[in-house]
């Protein structure tokens, strides 16, 4: 993982957990999909469920005691239980629609969990214990986006997109109270979608979506009149849009393998819909709030966030005071009783040794029961017919982990039968697979880039082979290779562009497939030692305490420079005499605070003032205001935050200024003036 348990000590993790060991964290929590977050807390008990899509099992539950470590502990959801489209059959599929947006509760000793199934009504599914078993109940009506309050022996539910409506369920949850639907907040109020809905302190908040801002709504009477407002807007944390593929939206038709498909890279300065949005707010015993929100993610999906949460004139920002609306990508964890060790959500790696699957493993639409087995230490996989590579029953996904993650399996052919093809997918659109093909008494390497509408194929001496993809989520790229031994393996499909899409409306997956291509039943494929490596998971280099470094900005590319008038500047045209002017010592000062000394001895980097340009000085001896938040921006760029303006030390490149620390945050594209590359200098 990232940082420092003490000075002495560092904690590392080989998969990507936002705890970074030292009293801090450094959001994503997870650096995989986890769209449409819901989170409630049960004494000193948090929970989280999200969207899921077409993927089974479905409605992940996990639990946490400090709202940063996250552990899965169920699904709520084993499979859908409705038409054919979930089945892959009678040319239908499900993908992008499924099991949205759902709303987490517990109300007298009971769990619930709320979510519609798109075109089949509202589901309620209820557990006594959040692990399971769940019991799903089925009711008509389309009553989607929705949050529910239980309130006075009363279920009430609000829903809709833009017209927000209320309506109440029967207390045995057989349907609604006829009569009891009606508009609180008519169109033309700024709410969007994505609705969270809570009773604090006698008044009821509603937080939803809007153009990728957190819009809220509060009201004393849960009927209305309601006051909107914006609690968190802009922040990207430096995330760009990617690539997008063009005209491909939920409801078009999956494309031909043979399709020529269109992608186009999203402007880098534009925010789009990558801001936090769509989340709400939960407390803690001793009274913090805290925001739980999503972010568009580029190639890896939709992610997850936590904000501390600041309330001004009863409103719920997200932010701290002084930079509401904002908030940091590193920050302190919830100040909670027991707060957990770093850990991490899922178990990715599966040798498939035990009689269930690793708990990050999702089907792609249901499973074929008897056509697939946890057998002799394998997963094996039987083909069924199909036209492609998106319409093959019983492949087995996990989502793609940034901001890197290489998938690496081993597979056995020898029991495929004519036409039989099986191997590892990136599952998107456009998509790519590798795998081997039986022709006859012939076993054929394959790799397939939907996109290039490009086909490799390689003999093979043996049907036993390892295969590996890699995804750089960050560039949207991916590359494919192969192995014989397990030892050496050979690319052979770099560049693999990685878009995000509507039509799926999921991130990339790493899949396992196998069907049959000539419309028949065929053998079976043996999969075994499933690993996923995650390279930049251990983030123990990205804080350079105790080291001495220089800081480069990124939106001019000149050095940071302790100037000798004792303030901090852009570096000059002109040539400073010593190489130190341009170096910092970072200083330790614990719970994730640093300080930086300018080896030129002119000082601490020091922040003077809260307002005008709430100087960065150089002086001789720290005080509060030289204590700073590093913010991890990873790949070997930071943020400096100051905690005495909450604010970020930055400039504006284009007038010449000196280095200030009132800017709110970063653009989409890190070259507004407050993002830093950074190097350690040999001492």
């Amino acid at each position: 993982m990232l940082f420092i348990l003490s000075a002495s000590k560092l904690y590392a993790q080989s998969s990507w957990t936002a705890d970074n060991g030292n009293g801090t964290y450094t959001n994503p929590l997870f650096y995989d999909e986890f769209s449409d977050p819901d989170l409630i807390r049960v004494g000193d008990d948090f929970y989280l469920t999200g969207t899921t899509m077409h993927s089974v099992p479905g409605l992940p539950v996990l639990h946490s005691k400090d709202l940063v470590n996250w552990k899965v502990i169920g699904y709520a959801m084993d499979r859908f239980q409705q038409g054919a489209e979930f089945n892959l059959k009678d040319g239908k599929e499900a993908y992008g629609q499924g099991i949205w947006a759902p709303c987490i509760r517990y109300h007298n000793g009971v769990f619930y969990i709320f979510s519609n199934i798109n075109k089949y009504g509202l589901q309620i599914f209820t557990a006594s214990n959040p692990a399971g078993p769940w019991k799903q109940h089925q009711l008509k009506g389309h009553i989607y986006d929705l949050s529910v309050l239980f309130e006075n022996g009363k279920i009430y539910v609000v829903y809709g997109v833009g017209e927000i409506k209320l309506i109440e369920l029967k207390p045995d949850l057989s349907g609604f109270i006829e009569g009891s639907d009606r508009v609180i907040i008519p169109r033309g109020n700024a709410m969007g979608e994505g609705n969270h809905l809570y009773k604090i302190n006698g008044k009821y908040y509603i937080t939803n979506a809007d153009n990728g801002r957190l819009q809220c709504a509060r009201a004393a009477n849960i009927e209305g009149p309601y006051e909107t407002t914006v609690v968190s807007a802009k922040e990207t944390m430096g995330t760009t849009l990617g690539w997008f593929t063009q005209d491909m939206g939920q409801d078009s038709a999956l494309p031909a393998a043979d399709a020529k498909l269109s992608m186009t890279k999203q402007s880098d300065q534009l925010l789009g819909s990558v801001p936090m949005h769509q989340g709400g707010i939960v407390d803690l015993p001793n009274g913090e709030w805290w925001g739980f929100s999503m972010m568009d993610f580029r190639a890896v999906g939709r992610t997850t966030f936590l904000s501390p949460v600041t309330w001004k004139e009863g409103w719920p920002f997200f932010g701290l005071e002084g930079n509401l609306g904002r908030s940091p990508r590193t920050w302190f964890k919830p100040n909670v009783a027991q707060p957990d060790r770093p850990q991490v959500p899922y178990q990715r790696n599966d040798n498939f040794n035990a009689p269930q699957l690793a708990s990050a493993w999702q089907w792609n639409h249901n499973p074929v029961d008897g056509k697939w087995q946890l057998k002799g230490g394998s997963l094996r996989l039987h083909t069924l017919p199909a036209k492609d590579f998106l319409w093959a029953r019983n492949t087995l996904t996990q989502r793609g982990v940034g901001p890197e993650s290489e998938a690496t399996v081993e597979l056995n052919a020898q029991k495929l039968k004519d036409g039989d093809i099986a191997g590892l997918g990136l599952m998107n659109i456009p998509y790519a697979w590798m795998g081997i093909l039986r022709e006859g008494n012939h076993f054929v390497f394959r790799i397939f880039d939907q996109y290039r509408q490009k086909t490799i194929n390689k003999p093979l001496k043996s049907p036993r082979i390892y295969l590996r993809a890699f995804g750089n989520f960050d560039e949207d790229i991916a590359r494919l290779s192969y192995s014989t031994d397990g030892k050496t393996f050979e690319n052979v499909a770099d560049s693999i562009r990685l878009p995000y899409q509507l039509k799926t409306f999921q991130g990339t997956r790493y899949a396992l497939f196998a069907y049959n291509t000539k419309g028949k039943e065929g053998g079976y494929a043996e999969f075994d030692h499933f690993q996923l490596n995650e390279p930049l998971a251990d983030r123990t280099k990205n804080l350079p305490l105790g080291k001495i470094i220089t800081l480069t900005n990124l939106a001019d590319s000149r050095q940071l420079w302790a100037n000798p008038h004792g303030m901090l500047c852009p570096r000059r045209s002109f040539t400073v005499n010593s190489d130190s002017a341009y170096q910092f010592r970072v200083l330790d000062r614990e719970q994730g605070k640093v300080a930086l000394q300018a080896l030129n001895g002119t000082g601490f980097l020091t922040i003077t003032s809260q307002g005008l340009s709430a100087d960065v000085r150089l002086i001789k001896e720290e005080t509060p205001g030289s204590l700073f938040v590093w913010q991890d921006m990873l790949k070997g760029q930071c943020m400096l935050l100051s905690l005495k303006t909450k604010r970020f030390v930055g400039l504006d490149p284009h007038t010449g200024e000196l280095y200030g620390a009132d800017w709110p945050g970063t653009l989409p594209n890190r070259k507004d003036g407050t993002v830093f590359s950074w190097q350690v200098v040999n001492e």
